[in-house]
């Protein structure tokens, strides 16, 4: 029997491919997925996790296709892109048995969250997302910032050792803000993958960032999120340079925002995107989740 209070390693086939999944906590405990940002993996939830599976909360973190141990596209041009991992998500939930889940989401991770939740791509996940959390993730996101990303996901350096690969997240990763040295080396070792000649690189298939050259607008949702009807939180880095204010100004008239559905809230000593790691983010993210199941479960 798995304890609890650990993660089990899970693999599941979901939409054609075999999907990797951090389990943790109790298999009849309400769920929460945790679905992490473009470049990264579901390990980057397991402080968040922890804590929560001690509040009484099974959550689940995927690795995406194409990231982590999760297999990669063997079609990225169609694939890699919102409409397919809302499917992917879909099928997650049906394979788990999961019913209904709070959903918390770093960057992409917020966005498949969002299109979920709208239930525009795949109208039975509408019903199932009783709450969203968005980690520095908008309906419209800063284009200088995407050509960032894109600069650094689509061409990951290779390294010879793991130093130096650690040193490399540290920078890039910087506006993730405070993390602790032994995070920053679990962060590159659940990070790298080696190649034939053994030198280290990031974990992930290069063309992810086909999201963006394919299809130019998929971050582009607002019609997702004036879709939305459920309890949304904002967390947005003070210094993000995807989330800008003024777009978190326009979400508060909108969608959630319109309806007084939405709760936004600024995290000091970080750009994009909060890293999830301290109690000072946990505990905001746990009093959302607390408030929506109970009007959930007062609901029926």
């Amino acid at each position: 029997m798995t304890d609890p209070m650990t993660a089990a390693s899970r693999y599941v086939f979901c939409a054609g491919y075999e999907l990797h999944y951090m389990d943790w906590g109790a298999p009849d405990a309400p769920v929460v997925i945790a679905w992490h940002g473009l470049a990264r993996t579901g390990r980057d939830m397991d402080a968040l996790a922890a804590f929560l599976v001690e509040q009484g909360w099974r959550v689940i973190c995927p690795d995406t296709i194409g990231r982590g141990f999760s297999q990669w596209s063997r079609a990225p041009r169609d694939e890699y892109c919102l409409r397919f991992y809302a499917r992917l998500a879909r099928a997650l939930f049906d394979a788990l048995g999961i019913r209904r889940a709070h959903w918390i989401g770093t960057s992409m991770g917020g966005a498949i969250g969002t299109v979920c939740a709208s239930g525009m791509f795949e109208p039975d996940m509408r019903e199932c997302i009783v709450s969203l959390v968005l980690n520095d993730n908008a309906p419209k996101l800063a284009a200088p910032a995407i050509e960032r990303i894109k600069a650094y996901a689509g061409q990951p350096p290779v390294f010879d050792s793991m130093a130096q690969l650690e040193q490399f997240f540290r920078t890039a990763y910087a506006p993730f803000g405070w993390l602790s040295d032994a995070e920053w080396r679990k962060l590159a070792e659940t990070s790298m993958r080696r190649l034939p000649d053994g030198r280290v690189t990031p974990h992930y298939d290069p063309a992810i960032t086909q999201q963006f050259t394919e299809h130019a607008d998929d971050y582009l949702i607002w019609p997702h999120y004036d879709a939305l009807d459920l309890p949304v939180l904002l967390l947005r880095g003070v210094d993000s340079d995807l989330v800008l204010k003024d777009v978190a100004q326009q979400m508060r008239t909108r969608g959630p925002g319109l309806q007084g559905q939405l709760q936004w809230l600024e995290i000091p000593g970080c750009g994009h995107a909060p890293a999830l790691n301290v109690p000072e983010q946990w505990q905001p993210i746990l009093q959302h989740l607390s408030a929506a199941q109970t009007a959930q479960t007062a609901h029926g």
